[in-house]
Order: structure tokens, then sequence, then C-alpha cells
């Protein structure tokens, strides 16, 4: 990003600080500004408009969180970072109750301080162009993209969600981007150089979920030849995603609550907990609300999880960010396959698929945009490339005296062929679970269409 007309003021009592935070940051583009007091900062803010406050937290007679706090109540838009040669867990907590997004324990190296300061800039520079609806000005949050007005807000709730180390919970439905949403919150956040773990719910084992999320030592069951740890141990200090939470079990969702309040894990097979300081994002395609209701998930883990909530849109809701989308994956997978020169959507084919439903939603337009570069012959994409069930066919007569089972059949046989057999991807496009599709395939007489795959 470029760091053009971004402001800094530097405000520390020692003079040797102020000179390398002044010049590294000068040297990386931007115009800084320095203050030996609350006092003087204060005199500056109000002669000049800054972008970014970096302050000691220790000064004489007048503390930085005192700034933080004058700033916080007086410039609406500044990001805050807080320095400090005494640094604690209280002094990170009260800084950030107080108003600042990032915590810089002295002394820090060049690497942290450039860290640190591209994310503050990078927050202030979408947070103008969210205020100033500036189309085509977003940057992309780890592969999130669009310019729709419900996108918008997915980004400003990452923005305020990455500032704090608040548990959150993301819901849509599947392909919609959940996972790219924890990234982004992740890689925006103070905890972006610790390590992010994402971990899929629906895809362990009951039997492994306990042993693959919280360790086991050596011996703690057949098999357990050597001590290994969890996905929260690797993710201490960093982020944990577990996709499908609605799927995990009473009992696990009983240990997850108790991590939750406790920030202790007990690894299999010992009796002593260890600390993990983990921030937890949770995603899911279900109504957590609805299930509990139905006391399939509890209710207490539900609202621990559900602190900062973001809902994902359906592509179908999106309207121009098809578009957006379309042209995007084109560019990416002609590169990838070596075309040459800009990929042409017609007219046409953009009108297609603007107006298609997605019930695979961003992970089916990408798919299908792979497909065209990868089939398409023509340096130009048209609407006869698009895969049969996308085109228009005309309406048969007959199809007014099926059966509801007859018309299910035939959708679920060209949704499975779409789908070339894999059963994962055709129970995302159709809305429904692997379990229900099993169902339906075994119902059917389907089985074999699969297995030919």
């Amino acid at each position: 990003m470029s760091t053009e007309g971004i402001r800094i003021m530097v405000v520390d009592d020692a003079l040797d600080t102020r000179e390398v935070i002044e010049r590294n940051l000068s040297s990386a583009g931007h115009r800084v500004y320095s203050a030996s007091s609350v006092h003087e900062a204060i005199e500056l803010l109000k002669a000049t408009e800054f972008d970014l406050v970096i302050t000691d937290l220790k000064m004489p007679r007048v503390s930085g969180l005192d700034l933080i706090r004058y700033v916080r109540e007086n410039h609406r838009d500044m990001e805050i970072m807080m320095i400090t040669g005494y640094p604690s867990i209280e002094g990170a907590v009260n800084a950030v109750k107080t108003g600042a997004e990032e915590y810089l324990a002295k002394p820090f190296t060049d690497e942290e301080l450039f860290s640190a300061v591209g994310r503050l800039v990078e927050r202030h520079h979408v947070k103008m162009m969210l205020r100033k609806g500036k189309e085509g000005s977003l940057p992309a949050f780890q592969g999130l993209i669009g310019e729709s007005e419900s996108m918008r807000k997915v980004f400003s709730v990452i923005l305020k969600a990455a500032a704090t180390s608040a548990t959150v919970l993301v819901h849509g439905e599947s392909g919609t981007g959940k996972e790219l949403v924890a990234r982004a919150i992740h890689y925006q956040s103070p905890r972006a150089s610790s390590p992010f773990v994402p971990v899929n719910c629906g895809a362990i084992p009951e039997t492994l979920m306990e042993s693959e999320l919280f360790g086991h030592v050596k011996g703690a069951f057949t098999g357990a030849t050597e001590s290994r740890a969890g996905f929260f141990q690797t993710a201490d200090g960093g982020t944990i995603f577990l996709d499908e939470i609605g799927n995990t079990s009473p009992a696990m969702q009983a240990r997850l609550l108790r991590v939750l309040q406790d920030g202790e894990v007990c690894m299999v097979g010992s009796s002593r907990p260890r600390k993990v300081d983990v921030r937890i994002v949770a995603a899911t395609n279900k109504e957590l609300g609805t299930l509990v209701q139905k006391s399939l998930f509890r209710e207490d883990l539900f609202f621990r999880l559900n602190v900062v909530s973001i809902k994902m849109p359906p592509l179908r809701e999106r309207g121009d960010d098809i578009i957006i989308l379309s042209r995007h994956f084109a560019r990416r997978f002609a590169r990838e396959i070596g075309r040459k020169g800009e990929p042409l959507l017609s007219h046409g084919l953009l009108r297609v698929l603007r107006g298609y439903s997605w019930p695979g939603n961003v992970r089916e337009l990408e798919n299908i945009m792979q497909q065209l570069l990868v089939l398409s012959e023509s340096d130009e994409l048209v609407v006869p490339d698009l895969p049969a069930h996308m085109r228009y066919t005309v309406p048969q007569g007959e199809m007014v005296e099926k059966t509801l089972a007859e018309l299910e059949h035939e959708h679920i046989a060209k949704t499975l062929a779409h789908a070339g057999g894999n059963k994962t991807r055709a129970a995302e496009i159709l809305g429904i679970d692997r379990k229900t599709l099993r169902e339906k395939l075994k119902k059917y007489g389907l089985e074999k269409d699969v297995q030919a795959h």
C-alpha cells in the first residue's frame, strides 16, 4: 500500500527513541512529527491533522493513556500505537481498552515497528475508503474481494474485530469465504506474526477430536508412542479457526467452553492443564441459535463464541461483485495456465453470471472460471463455454407431470455430474450435508455414479 499522505506523530520523552522511530518511518515514506510530552502532542494535534499517533506509556506528569483517551474523544479516525519499556499484560489491556490498536514493548526491532505501523496504515486506509464510499478502491483482505454494501459492512467489522482479541463467530452458506474472513482478522491483528491454525471440525472423527485439538501425552492410548501437541498449543499466541463448529459433539462443546472460560487446555492422558493464549474464530453454515433451541448446541458456548458476529452474504445477494470476482478469477487462472493478455469476458457471459443463483457461492464461481479458462480455446469467453446447467434451455412440457421425487432425482444427478462425482462438492452446491446426500444417493440408486468417478 502506498504510504503517501500518512502523517505520524511520535510522542516520547526519550529523545533517542523519538529519533530512531522518526528516522525509520521517514525512510519508509511517512511524514513524521515528534513531541516530548503529552501537552506538546496536544498542541500539535490542534494545529495539524494526523493519521497515526505513536505514544510512550510512562511519561512525566501526564501519561500516554491520557493522550490516548484525549485522541479517542477528539479525533474520530486517528490510529493509535502504544509503546513502553515497562511491558505487562495489565498495561497492554489498559492500552487496548483505552483505545490503542497496537502495543509494542521496548526494545522492538525495526521489522516489528514496520509491521505494526503497516497494519495501522492499512486499517486507516480502509476506514477512509469505507467512509467515502469510493468505488473500486477497497483492498482485498486475504482474498476477500468486493465493493457491494454487504461486503463493505464485512470489511468494517473485520477491522473492528482485528483490533481486539474478542472471539468471533462467522456464519454463512458454504463457499462464501468464512475462512478468508478468519485469516483477514488474524493478519490485520497484532497476532499476525504468530500462527494461524485452521481446523475443520466436521472432518475430524469424534474419537480423535480431543487429541487433535488438545494434544496427548505418551502412552495416553494405544498407538500414542510419543507426546504430541494439539492444534490449540500450535496456535499459542495466534489464532485458531474452528470451522463447522456446529458439528461438534456435546462433550467436545463442554471442553471448548472450558478453554474459552479458563484459557487452559488439558492434553489427553494428563491431569495438568496448560495455559494457552489463543484467539478463537469459529464458523458455521448452520443456524446455531436454532440448534440451541433444539438442545443440539450448548447455549453458554454459543454466547461465548458469538461475541463478535460476522454474517457472510451469499454471492447471489452481492450484485456486481459477481462481475468483479469473475474478472479477478479469470485473470488469476489465465496467469496460472500461461495465457497471454487480459481474458475477455463477453457481455452475454457476464449477464448470465450476474443472473445465476450461485448455490455454491464464491467457491462455485471460482471453479466455473477455472473450467472456462482451461477448456476454452478462444480469446473471448462466451455463453456457450458455460456448463450446460447454466445455459438457457427450452422448458419441457412434460415437466409439470413429474413428481417431486422425480425432479429431485434429476436435479441431484445433474449436480453430481457437474461436480465430477465429488460428493462433498455436490453437497455444497445442493446446500445439504454429506450424510443427507448419501441417503438421497442410496434412495435414488445413484451410488454407482459416484463410484464411477
